[in-house]
């Protein structure tokens, strides 16, 4: 990587942390070459500190380091975009990012969707919704009606209508994401399997 590391008279340049695995952006600190060569030599994200007037690697005094997994840089080579697993929170304040954020994995709609679900399960008698009546029925009555979906999915499938068969698969992820949490889980704990699966 051709890093301008001249285009500031201090010789820095931003450094963006990303998590690896959710992409919620943890920080942002600045490295000159030295540090950018120890973070590549050690895996663990180091910064020179404006404030310290010194090399700082996330961590040194917490223990919550930021293990390095990829680095990019951007069109005017004097930006970089780090991928990295923290081990722990990353603000010095405790939060898990520098903007108080949680850094939780997030599946745009469908976290949302469960978020809906979740709230459906948690106020049971102060709904009418067709979700809190499924957690109403019990376990044997959502695990069904997943069964249910399923079996739809796979006659959809073998037919041509395409309508048909993404209505069906719809109605088998909500009821799944419904199963899921009558078990007390999210799809995030199965994506985890799947995830040390491929390990």
């Amino acid at each position: 990587m051709k890093i301008d590391f001249n285009k500031s008279a201090d010789g820095l340049v931003p450094a963006i942390i990303q998590d690896a695995n959710t992409k919620h952006v943890l920080m942002l600190g600045y490295m000159n070459e030295e540090a950018y060569t120890k973070t590549i030599d050690t895996k663990n994200v180091t910064f020179y500190s404006r404030s310290k007037q010194r090399l700082w690697t996330k961590g040194e005094e917490s223990g919550n380091f930021l293990e390095l997994i990829d680095v990019k840089i951007d069109c005017d080579n004097d930006t970089l975009l780090v991928y990295a697993n923290p081990k722990g929170p990353t603000c010095h304040t405790g939060s898990d990012t520098c903007w108080n954020a949680k850094n939780e994995q997030e599946y745009g709609f469908i976290t949302q969707l469960e978020g809906v679900i979740q709230s459906r399960k948690e106020n049971l008698d102060d709904s009418d919704s067709y979700v809190a009546s499924l957690f109403r029925k019990g376990i044997n009555k959502v695990a069904q009606k997943v069964g249910e979906e399923a079996v739809e999915v796979v006659i959809e499938a073998k037919d041509t209508n395409d309508t048909l068969f993404l209505d069906e698969s719809a109605d088998l992820l909500f009821h799944y994401l419904i199963l899921l949490q009558a078990k007390g889980f999210k799809l995030n704990d199965v994506i985890n399997v799947l995830q040390e699966r491929h390990r």
